[in-house]
């Protein structure tokens, strides 16, 4: 059996939101969790301050723990901010791309493809995010990979509350096509594909806070 720290509490929680067993907005009692994981309710707190550093809950003072509920609203704002950073990001890259970049990125690639066959949920969100996160940081331009991990962060609760199996491996594979437009240098392309993606990735979301299983 394995043992019960800070980090499988936070994966056990995870997977509950994802899986709509802990719906957004619902309260977590430290005790009950405490009581629940047979632990501390010191280890819980280290477990929802993480969670809370994810996005993935919000604490309230005087009130506790409660599911985050990202507003449709949101989400759509997040998307359309992407895709118009993300087309300068790339017409920028293409024509400096080399060989070592194109490894860096596959090499990330072959991370995500195993989060993903491995059905770990957290780690293929944040590696399907960090892809676009990296894309900036091959650049050298840090000041766009921090806006960058800002938007990914608040994408990644949406994404990881409402994205399917089945959406995140369409991800991977559309990242995949995404590098090898840039192999090419195939400006036109890249951005084709860029474009679809994120318009693939919020369409096979569901963007409402209330959905069951």
């Amino acid at each position: 059996m394995e043992p019960t720290t800070t980090s499988f509490i936070v994966e056990a929680i995870t997977r509950s939101i994802v899986e709509h067993r802990l719906q957004p907005g619902a309260k977590l009692g430290e005790q009950k969790l405490a009581d629940q994981f047979g632990v501390s309710r010191t280890l819980i707190r280290q477990a929802l301050f993480q969670l809370s550093q994810n996005r993935l809950i919000r604490m309230e003072p005087a009130r506790g723990a409660f599911v985050s509920a990202p507003s449709v609203a949101e989400a759509r704002q997040v998307f359309a901010v992407r895709r118009m950073l993300e087309a300068g990001m790339l017409r920028a890259f293409i024509p400096s791309v080399t060989p070592h970049h194109i490894e860096a990125l596959r090499a990330h690639i072959v991370e995500e493809q195993q989060a993903v066959r491995e059905g770990n949920i957290t780690s293929r969100t944040e590696l399907l995010g960090d892809f676009h996160v990296r894309l900036a940081q091959l650049m050298g331009n840090e000041v766009l990979a921090l806006l960058m991990m800002d938007l990914l962060s608040r994408c990644a609760l949406i994404t990881l509350m409402y994205q399917s199996s089945a959406a995140a491996e369409h991800s991977h594979e559309e990242h995949t096509a995404i590098v090898n437009a840039l192999e090419a240098r195939d400006e036109a392309l890249a951005l084709q594909l860029m474009d679809a993606h994120l318009h693939h990735v919020e369409a096979a979301l569901t963007l409402t806070p209330t959905a069951t299983p």
